[in-house]
């Protein structure tokens, strides 16, 4: 063979990876991670490492599972990690106090149901100033940002929670086919939404909202409702996810719970496949970033890097994958 003929063969072969790499490369970092871990990572392979990583990226998957939706309209919510800690304030407040001791089961109910009405009500907020006040997201959810987790520290006076409730608990340690709760929610929660997205008129307008808002309006699409609707589920999730922290460490920290989940969520959703100009939810992308995040940080903690490296590591991950979708798009 001829050396014209060896570099037409290279040439062709780097054309057929680069698609192949720009369309699946949420799968094949995942591939890689996996076999370096299998390779390098001590007891990787065994079941609590994996019980460890299902609990730990079922909470940043439910919240990247909102943001994905978030970002599918154009818009960003900053907010995430503020409500997880107020929704998480909340919970103990409630089975814990006169009420929850006297009635035990309408405790435990209130304290579920009640903080996910706060999460609501948080997602409503930054949705009518997003959709109806057109203040620019980032700026809209920047307000919760700042001042949801400091009314949760007003609400705990900056105190720990701690407890004994297995009941609550059940939420973030219990097992279903030998596998933590959490997980199955996660992927039971992608389900409904997957579905939403696929198979609604909602869902529809979401994505049509995304491609292009002014022709949504133009077409006579409920664009105010929906862009409140996104941010509410948003908030209802990320609300649910600072239970399940809570229940997990049967503990409130509302200084550290979602401290930086809204660094993982975007990540995860933009790792995912999600077009940060808008236009595009994939749901399981989602979970498949929220794995990749959640197995970066892992690896890089279990071979004993410094967590700030974590940081980093994040930061070059949205990096390659805006360049990714950059590329696809050219």
């Amino acid at each position: 063979m001829s050396i014209q003929d060896t570099e037409l063969s290279a040439r062709q072969a780097r054309f057929a990876w680069g698609p192949f790499l720009r369309n699946n490369g949420g799968i094949v970092a995942l591939v890689v991670i996996l076999v370096f871990n299998i390779l390098v990572t001590p007891n990787f392979l065994q079941m609590q490492t994996l019980f460890v990583n299902i609990s730990q990226v079922a909470t940043i998957a439910i919240v990247a599972m909102g943001m994905t939706l978030v970002i599918a309209t154009g818009g960003i919510d900053l907010s995430v990690g503020a409500i997880m800690a107020l929704a998480g304030a909340l919970a103990p407040l409630i089975f814990l106090s006169e009420f929850g001791q006297a009635y035990p089961a309408l405790g435990i109910a209130a304290a579920i149901v009640l903080p996910l009405f706060a999460a609501l009500a948080c997602g409503l907020f930054n949705g009518v100033m997003v959709a109806t006040l057109k203040v620019q997201p980032i700026i809209a959810t920047l307000i919760l940002f700042i001042s949801g987790r400091g009314i949760a520290q007003v609400l705990t006076n900056g105190n720990l929670q701690t407890f004994s409730n297995p009941s609550f608990s059940y939420l973030g340690t219990g097992k279903i086919l030998g596998l933590p709760f959490q997980g199955w929610l996660a992927l039971a929660i992608a389900g409904v939404l997957s579905w939403v997205m696929t198979r609604t008129t909602f869902g529809r307008y979401v994505l049509a909202i995304g491609g292009n808002e002014r022709a949504a309006e133009l077409s006579g699409g409920p664009v105010k409702r929906v862009k409140i609707g996104v941010y509410m589920i948003c908030g209802v999730l990320s609300g649910l996810a600072g239970l399940i922290v809570v229940a997990i460490n049967s503990a409130s920290d509302a200084a550290r719970n979602g401290n930086l989940m809204e660094l993982d969520a975007i990540a995860a959703a933009v790792v995912g496949g999600a077009l940060l100009q808008g236009g595009r939810a994939p749901i399981f992308g989602a979970i498949l970033g929220a794995v990749i995040i959640q197995l970066v940080k892992y690896t890089l903690l279990a071979n004993g890097v410094e967590d700030e490296v974590a940081l980093i590591a994040k930061a070059v991950i949205i990096l390659a994958a805006v360049y990714l979708q950059q590329a696809r798009k050219e």
